[in-house]
């Protein structure tokens, strides 16, 4: 991997983690065009994961902050029943992640078809949750939060986007955007950290020594800051995108992405 390369796939890592449109599927669709495979990408896939957690924390920070000082307050208060949401909404994919991490990888192997695939019923929930008009909630239940961690685990398949899947599961259940944009960030850093912890302990598993020396420091530090400024953009950018309802234009996107990978690629 060389540092264009490193820059490219950074800059749609960070952009394609928040925007509904499947991180994991724009990164298996450019790597196999730039002909990067096995442990490289996956080592270079951990350092671009770990920005983009950062670049959420660093959007999020106050927010962060007020939820940690209600969370120390040992009372029942809002801070502490957002807290509990999250934990909720995290079981489904820490099982998923847990039981199932080996087959889904072998999902992954399996071509650019089922990226395609993924990314056209992406396309489709984003879609039906814009024309949808549900009686949006008070506020994001228990309940809701585990719908939309179900929602979240199904999302690790490669061209299911995260951010699109959580918003639109959100949205369709009742949920108010305004709820959602924040909610389904911060409900994903344990996720991506979990996933980064555990691939970093499959390279080190391995020979790391071989695997880190694949990738120049400066294709990976090049990476990791294209990840991170673009995953800040990003993450403002759809916050006003979700308030705004303007998903539709990512369905569009999805699908012809989604057909031109499964006609083309």
């Amino acid at each position: 991997m060389n540092n264009f390369e490193a820059l490219i796939l950074g800059l749609l890592q960070g952009l394609t983690e928040y925007l509904p449109v499947s991180s994991s599927g724009h990164l298996v669709l450019a790597s196999a065009l730039f002909g990067i495979e096995g442990e490289q990408n996956l080592t270079f896939t951990i350092v671009v994961h770990i920005a983009t957690v950062l670049s959420t924390i660093v959007i999020f920070w106050s927010e962060i902050i007020n939820l940690i000082r209600g969370l120390f307050k040992f009372q029942l208060n809002a801070e502490t029943r957002y807290v509990l949401n999250i934990i909720v909404s995290m079981i489904p994919v820490g099982i998923v992640g847990l039981l199932f991490k080996d087959t889904v990888e072998e999902i992954f192997g399996s071509g650019t078809v089922i990226v395609g695939l993924m990314l056209l019923l992406t396309a489709a929930l984003l879609a039906f949750s814009y024309y949808a008009k549900p009686r949006p909630k008070e506020e994001i239940s228990l309940t809701d939060a585990f719908i939309i961690g179900l929602s979240q685990a199904l999302a690790v398949m490669p061209g299911l986007s995260r951010s699109g899947t959580t918003i639109a599961t959100g949205l369709l259940i009742g949920n108010k955007k305004e709820q959602l944009a924040q909610f389904s960030f911060l409900m994903v850093i344990p996720p991506i950290v979990g996933e980064a912890l555990l691939d970093a302990l499959k390279v080190a598993s391995g020979n790391a020594a071989d695997v880190v020396g694949n990738i120049s420091v400066s294709a990976l530090v090049i990476g990791f800051v294209a990840a991170f400024i673009s995953g800040c953009v990003a993450c403002k950018m759809m916050i006003s995108i979700v308030r705004n309802g303007k998903l539709i234009w990512f369905a569009i996107y999805c699908a012809i992405v989604g057909l031109i990978t499964i006609t083309l690629l």
